[in-house]
């Protein structure tokens, strides 16, 4: 920290540090509010604030709200039944009647965004790799809990956030089909209309902001 204080430096920036099997970089979070273990200890995060705050270096979070990891706790229960209370947490279709997904959604790593659980005999929705189930931004409950997420950071010490793929939290409710266009890639192929920039984002940007500004620093980028 000295010598990044010697630079200059007045910002870390650190990707996604929460528990995860690394499918994805980090980026298939199992718990929002803990630390991965090959990164050390809450302890050592809290000492890493600290330290950097008497430098005035802020800390800097990557946030992964748009999705959790398959084997989050919440993804857990809510394949357990569709009348468990966390299946709402996760965007779940029943299929067509010819057994096909609900529209023509594409995952950004290639193939549909859609995963036919069995068992449920639905599929539920994943814009990047299938063990990274998006969650339901519209259910009032997961819109709390990720919420608190930033409380919790905020009240560590963290002074601001990058959002990961913060366009995508919410879909539209109809699950229209995304129009075609040209382009190499299955997702490329579409128009990203439908499952992507809805009018619900803004909103919920406010009240982020709300709740980072109850803090003399802040920022937040997306």
């Amino acid at each position: 920290l000295d010598y990044l204080q010697a630079l200059g430096i007045d910002a870390i920036w650190l990707s996604p540090i929460n528990p995860s099997p690394d499918v994805d970089f980090g980026y298939d979070v199992s718990d929002y509010t803990g630390i991965d273990p090959k990164f050390g200890t809450m302890k050592d995060f809290e000492h890493l604030v600290k330290e950097a705050k008497k430098r005035d270096i802020h800390i800097i979070m990557d946030l992964v709200l748009n999705h959790t990891y398959d084997k989050h706790a919440w993804f857990l229960n809510a394949k357990q039944s569709k009348e468990n209370a966390y299946h709402d947490y996760y965007i779940w279709k029943d299929p067509k009647p010819d057994g096909e997904p609900p529209n023509n959604w594409q995952a950004v790593f290639g193939g549909p965004a859609w995963e036919y659980d069995e068992d449920l005999g639905q599929y539920y929705y994943h814009m990047f790799f299938k063990e990274q189930p998006d969650v339901n931004w519209r259910n009032p409950e997961v819109r709390s809990a990720m919420l608190d997420v930033f409380r919790f950071w905020l009240d560590k010490g963290v002074e601001g956030f990058r959002l990961d793929v913060f366009n995508a939290y919410f879909k539209d409710p109809e699950f229209k089909d995304n129009p075609p266009k040209f382009g190499i890639r299955g997702f490329d192929r579409q128009k990203h209309i439908y499952d992507v920039s809805q009018p619900e984002m803004y909103p919920l940007l406010e009240e982020i902001r709300t709740i980072v500004d109850e803090h003399k620093q802040s920022y937040v980028v997306g």
